[in-house]
């Protein structure tokens, strides 16, 4: 009787339904740790954006020349998105002789919405993450079960 006992002989040698899922399980393993370090870079790449439009905002200088100066730049994302978004919209109701609290309800709105669509790009593969989580381990958990029923139906075969 053969036994190799090394990761690939076992893979080798187990059925047809139990090296798929290990496989299944591979490649969901792969693409969580690569969703996983995207979403890492991501959220730090996040973070140094939000910490520098803060410095430029609270550093005192003039609005109209910030939004510019980031209207400028092309593909916006973090807060400097949600602050040009707003001082947008709050420069267009100012043209257009609107109530004060129409402005403020206007800027404001504005800025939900960029911000939500903010969020919602660094959030983007997580469902898939909290899928792949909470069933991996039943999916593992079938491979096994389905083992050892071919090892007992195995057992039971032998003749002694």
């Amino acid at each position: 009787m053969d036994s190799d006992l090394t990761f690939i002989g076992l893979f080798l040698q187990a059925s047809f339904v139990v090296q798929l899922i290990m496989l299944l399980l591979l490649g969901v393993s792969v693409a969580s740790w690569t969703f996983i370090f995207q979403r890492t870079r991501a959220l730090s790449a996040a973070e140094k954006e939000m910490r520098q439009f803060e410095d430029k905002f609270w550093s005192g200088a003039d609005l109209n020349k910030l939004y510019q100066e980031l209207s400028a730049r092309s593909g916006l994302r973090g807060m400097s998105s949600i602050f040009c978004s707003g001082f947008k919209e709050f420069v267009r109701l100012r043209k257009g002789n609107t109530a004060v609290e129409g402005i403020v309800d206007g800027t404001y709105r504005a800025m939900r919405v960029s911000m939500s669509r903010q969020v919602e790009e660094l959030e983007s593969r997580l469902p898939f993450l909290a899928t792949a989580g909470s069933i991996s381990p039943y999916i593992g958990l079938f491979g096994t079960v389905w083992g050892i029923m071919n090892a007992f139906i195995a057992l039971g075969k032998v003749q002694q």
